[in-house]
């Protein structure tokens, strides 16, 4: 938890150095933008959520630069989209080992790039959104900002390179559920005690 809470500090400090307003969102561990959403109680499309992919691009000669897809958590990431946004050769999801390399966590990825010296590409959707909670490379901590701060910070890339989800999140039911179960008990209960006083008087 300790090594979570040092992740977040270092992109809070990175904000703070760049003048850019934010919001720390505190909460449960969660390892989705969907449990987030779960969690405190907010839409997915005012969450966004992050794909780091491996990019060849024709005018670069290394083999492979990287770059941090950010859509909304209503959405996934199409790389077809993604390749012709970039006009690149070819588009895969990072391998493991620049995870390690770079010390991060699939899941818990920042979209703030330029802290890797990765490229950022920003769906359309979440610009759109104005306002977006984003990883803070840290499962139990967010961040709220601006997303016009977020590409102008990044120099990002704005593209539609987003897939509508047909998931949607469920309505929370247990305590209207348990408010009919224990409405049912106490009427039982008072058929029960209205029988045995009934009982009574009649021996009476």
């Amino acid at each position: 938890m300790a090594k979570e809470k040092t992740a977040a500090k270092k992109i809070t400090k990175y904000l703070e150095k760049q003048g850019v307003k934010f919001e720390l969102v505190p909460h449960k561990k969660v390892y989705t933008a969907y449990d987030l959403a779960q969690t405190i109680g907010t839409k997915l499309d005012e969450i966004a959520k992050t794909l780091l992919v491996k990019v060849e691009l024709p005018e670069v000669k290394k083999k492979g630069v990287f770059y941090i897809v950010v859509v909304l958590a209503s959405y996934h990431v199409d790389l077809q989209k993604v390749k012709k946004a970039l006009k690149a050769k070819k588009v895969e999801l990072a391998p493991e080992k620049i995870f390690k390399k770079f010390g991060l966590e699939p899941g818990a990825v920042s979209p703030f790039g330029s802290l890797n010296d990765f490229g950022v590409l920003v769906d359309k959707g979440v610009v759109k959104a104005k306002h977006a909670i984003v990883g803070a490379e840290s499962f139990i901590e967010s961040l709220k900002l601006k997303v016009k701060d977020l590409v102008e910070l990044e120099q990002a890339i704005v593209a539609s390179v987003g897939k509508k989800n047909t998931l949607k999140l469920q309505r929370r039911s247990t305590k209207s559920k348990k408010a009919k179960v224990s409405g049912k008990k106490r009427k039982s209960f008072k058929k029960k005690v209205a029988k045995k006083v009934a009982s009574r008087m009649k021996k009476r």
